[in-house]
């Protein structure tokens, strides 16, 4: 069943934040959403379905099934489409239209999981989808491709576009970007620092997920990282906004949270490189009304909402 358009990827670019990089360090910005469904999540699609295809566990009778708030579950729609497998994705109520609409361009079938439980919701659902037998669930929270695809790819890319990085900030998520970024950036810089952008327990911030909440990813090792940052909703909307209007850079809210924990990080440092990954870009967001009017209103309005 050979695929119907190349699944190689190009690199993204590493773009120095000239307005927000405060004095004697550099903050850079990996900018995931040249990736060909605008998010960071093609990498691990690609990995996890490219794996699958080549161990013979893809084939024209397969049904794919994957719990995803978004860009997962977007990215993994444009290969099911072009390999001609069903997919069924399973995300929480309350995700954007944006995403929703994405996906069923693609042909996806979606199910929602409960508003309330977030990300942990729609990993419990489709978990008990599977457990049918009825379907194949590559599993991002759990499947080693995802570590690796950011290991080869989001990582070594970071190593070879800049000559310093003392840290790494990303948000946690799957797990999957700090353990594979984090693997390859210390491997060329072995005092780099690499820290996690975390929401507290109960606010639902752009895919990122809490510790706390009930769920590890079996893929995330906590001993890996050397810091954890508590990001709240409003401190996220508000470093969106900033990114749209101190650098020109329309990114999604889970951005606006990286950039909230790099630029803390960096206000601690004298001199130094940190480098935050930004998922994806803000025209999946638009529905949610984060990048318009007062502040409190974006926020009592994403508070009921899945940003990611």
């Amino acid at each position: 069943m050979p695929p119907q358009a190349s699944t190689a990827l190009a690199p993204t670019p590493v773009v120095r934040l000239e307005a927000l990089s405060p004095p004697g360090v550099d903050v850079y910005a990996k900018l995931e959403w040249f990736l060909p469904t605008g998010s960071l999540k093609d990498r691990v699609a690609v990995a996890m379905m490219e794996k699958a295809r080549a161990e013979g566990l893809i084939s024209p009778g397969t049904r794919l099934l994957e719990p995803s708030s978004g860009n997962t579950g977007i990215a993994m729609a444009r290969l099911a489409m072009l390999w001609g497998v069903p997919l069924t994705v399973v995300m929480p109520e309350g995700s954007s239209t944006e995403r929703i609409e994405t996906m069923k361009t693609f042909g996806t079938r979606i199910i929602f999981s409960p508003q309330p439980e977030g990300a942990n919701g729609a990993v419990r659902v489709a978990e008990e989808m599977a457990a049918s037998g009825d379907y194949l669930m590559l599993h991002q929270y759990a499947n080693p491709a995802n570590v690796e695809a950011h290991y080869a790819g989001t990582g070594r890319e970071i190593v070879t576009q800049l000559d310093r990085v003392d840290v790494l900030v990303a948000g946690l998520g799957t797990g999957g970007t700090l353990m594979g970024a984090g693997a390859a950036v210390r491997e060329s810089f072995p005092r780099a620092q690499v820290v996690a952008a975390e929401p507290p327990v109960g606010e639902l911030i752009t895919g990122l997920r809490s510790m706390e909440a009930g769920y590890i990813p079996p893929i995330f090792d906590a001993d890996r990282i050397d810091r954890r940052v508590l990001v709240r909703l409003r401190t996220t909307i508000e470093h969106t906004r900033l990114l749209l209007t101190a650098e020109g850079l329309f990114a999604g809210p889970s951005c606006g949270a990286a950039l909230a924990v790099a630029l803390r990080v960096a206000r601690e440092m004298r001199s130094g490189t940190v480098v935050t990954i930004f998922p994806d870009a803000g025209w999946k967001y638009l529905s949610t009304g984060i990048y318009t009017g007062p502040l409190d209103q974006a926020v009592d309005r994403a508070s009921d909402q899945i940003l990611w």
